[in-house]
């Protein structure tokens, strides 16, 4: 999940210098880092809702807020910073008092945690940062939730563009942050896997760092809020073999979920609701094809045996 830039920008962490190859795919990932950040995007939907719960149209309330139409457009898509004043007003006009809602409007202007740490990415950490749930079919790897720091790093550096060694410690350390959601009440986040059992198989990094990685996902088997099943390779053909994908769903119903789909040059985000379903539909029917928690975890012990 790291941060991609391209041409003068950082390619998994690499200076490309305008590498035309790899500058092909600037539009495709352009897409995802010009995607305004998710706090604000759920901000701008709740205004928006209760613009429309009052029965009023964007042009009048853009007149009586002394914005213009397109100002207003562009908070409610959470394209534009909007202030705690501004959405004092927007309660009193829309007669829709919240008293979250000012506390909400403070978190959207904050900075993202990982930055600080040298991260830049606002694509998917943004959105599993505010995630309840997460619903992950894996094909190549042990989703990222569950890797070790050492698998992870032989994964980064097996990529043809070297990660620079800032970058790849960087990325260890919001990934470790990331995982500790798993373990914390105060924040806990759930997690479905499926795994392809080819995943568990490919000894990525060694023999010895695929057996710690294994044992890791095991006890991780154990939480109550983590479910990993895995798809065996005896079940041949399956719904999905055209790749991995993420699902995640929030906390509050209103939030629309979010599709995410990487791929060799990036990453795609997705909030259409047809497409969502689409995928929690293909997930159930993966799940329906994997092997139960129970005998996925028999599994991997077998595997360790081996």
């Amino acid at each position: 999940m790291g941060n991609t830039v391209l041409a003068g920008r950082t390619l998994f962490g690499v200076n490309t210098s305008g590498n035309p190859e790899i500058d092909l795919f600037a539009g495709i990932l352009d897409v995802v880092s010009t995607q305004p950040p998710f706090r604000r995007r759920r901000l701008g939907r709740k205004l928006a809702r209760m613009r429309t719960s009052a029965d009023m149209t964007l042009d009048v309330a853009a007149q009586c807020l002394f914005k213009t139409r397109s100002a207003l457009h562009r908070i409610e898509k959470g394209e534009t910073l909007v202030d705690v004043h501004l959405v004092k007003s927007m309660m009193d006009l829309y007669d829709a008092y919240d008293p979250g809602l000012v506390e909400e409007t403070v978190r959207a202007r904050e900075r993202g945690w990982w930055l600080s740490l040298g991260v830049e990415n606002q694509g998917y950490l943004d959105v599993e940062t505010e995630a309840g749930e997460i619903r992950e079919f894996c094909m190549a790897v042990v989703p990222g939730l569950l890797q070790t720091s050492e698998y992870t790093r032989a994964v980064f550096q097996a990529h043809p563009l070297q990660r620079t060694r800032r970058w790849l410690e960087a990325d260890l350390k919001v990934r470790r942050i990331r995982q500790k959601r798993l373990t914390d009440p105060e924040n806990l986040l759930r997690l479905e896997a499926i795994i392809d059992e080819s995943a568990l198989r490919r000894p990525v990094g060694g023999a010895e760092t695929m057996r710690e990685q294994l044992v890791h996902v095991v006890r991780m088997a154990d939480l109550p809020n983590v479910t990993i099943r895995v798809l065996s390779n005896e079940r041949g053909a399956h719904s999905s073999m055209a790749g991995g994908f993420t699902v995640l769903n929030f906390p509050d119903a209103a939030d629309p979920s979010v599709l995410y789909v990487e791929h060799p040059f990036g990453s795609l985000h997705m909030e259409e609701e047809r497409l969502t379903v689409e995928a929690k539909v293909a997930f159930g029917h993966l799940a329906n094809q994997a092997l139960s928690p129970e005998e996925s975890v028999a599994l991997l012990e077998r595997i360790l045996t081996e």
